[in-house]
């Protein structure tokens, strides 16, 4: 499948890679269509590109990647409604905001991560209530 960005110009990509947000990233209710990019493997970023909207992409960050003191619960709707049966089929990414002005004022949108199955594609948002995390964590606050 041919998809037309405004990031990264026309690629090509497997429709098996596309995730259905049975969970609608907040905000973007009618985008329910996602593919994970990488396009520099030498970075902790990935993209989470709308298929729907060449226009739309997120920079994305699994936080386990970080040293960062970072545990969920999911609860147990969500694992219900993304099918969730492993914990080996549990993708989890963040969305970070990185000014392009300063990119070491990065921050990392811990309250609300993006829950992944990699076993049947589905994935959703969700919204830690309660948790004290915080939307706009900075990436790099020991500097």
């Amino acid at each position: 499948m041919k998809l037309e960005t405004l990031r990264f110009g026309e690629i090509e990509i497997e429709e098996s890679r596309i995730f259905e947000f049975v969970m609608p990233i907040i905000g973007f209710n009618h985008l329910t269509r996602f593919v994970i990019l990488e396009p520099n493997k030498d970075t902790l970023f990935k993209w989470l590109q709308a298929v729907d909207d060449g226009g739309l992409a997120f920079p994305i960050i699994s936080v386990s990647a970080l040293d960062y003191d970072y545990t969920i619960d999911i609860p147990d709707n969500v694992v219900e409604l993304l099918g969730i049966e492993s914990v080996e089929s549990l993708l989890v990414m963040n969305i970070t905001s990185i000014p392009q002005e300063d990119p070491k004022s990065t921050t990392i949108n811990l309250l609300a991560p993006l829950i992944f199955n990699i076993d049947n594609n589905k994935a959703g948002q969700i919204v830690l209530s309660g948790s004290g995390y915080d939307i706009s964590y900075p990436m790099f606050k020991e500097m």
